[in-house]
């Protein structure tokens, strides 16, 4: 009989060794203060009425949930360059292209929404058949 040891699984690494795939309390807690505040901040910018214009506050609170994104991958996803031989980073930036597609999307379609489905004026009610 043989002695059984970590490489009875014919190479195998079940990512429970040594890789780094799993993170600490302190990482954990990292992760959650960091989402607090970057939940806290886009409440207190719209709250308090920081910008006087409501399309530069719209920026910084998209700008402020990439950021939050890239934060829950890194701290609770695990997505790191050195995990799976890249792969994870290789998900990380097709995220991030995602989301920079999503972002500049989302604001396209709102702004010609707002600007094509405007009511109508007085002026122009009376012109029309």
């Amino acid at each position: 009989m043989s002695a059984h040891n970590e490489n009875d699984h014919g190479g195998h690494s079940d990512g429970h060794g040594d890789s780094g795939s799993h993170s600490t309390l302190k990482g954990y807690a990292t992760g959650f203060v960091l989402a607090v505040i970057l939940t806290v901040i886009p409440f207190w910018l719209v709250m308090g009425k920081v910008f006087d214009k409501p399309h530069i506050t719209a920026i910084v609170i998209l700008a402020i949930a990439g950021v939050q994104i890239v934060v829950h991958m890194i701290y609770f996803l695990h997505m790191t360059s050195k995990l799976e031989g890249g792969w994870s980073l290789l998900a990380l930036i097709f995220t991030l292209m995602l989301l920079v597609i999503m972002l500049t999307g989302s604001i396209w379609v709102m702004y010609h929404l707002n600007a094509n489905m405007m009511p109508v004026s007085a002026h122009d009610m009376k012109n029309m058949p």
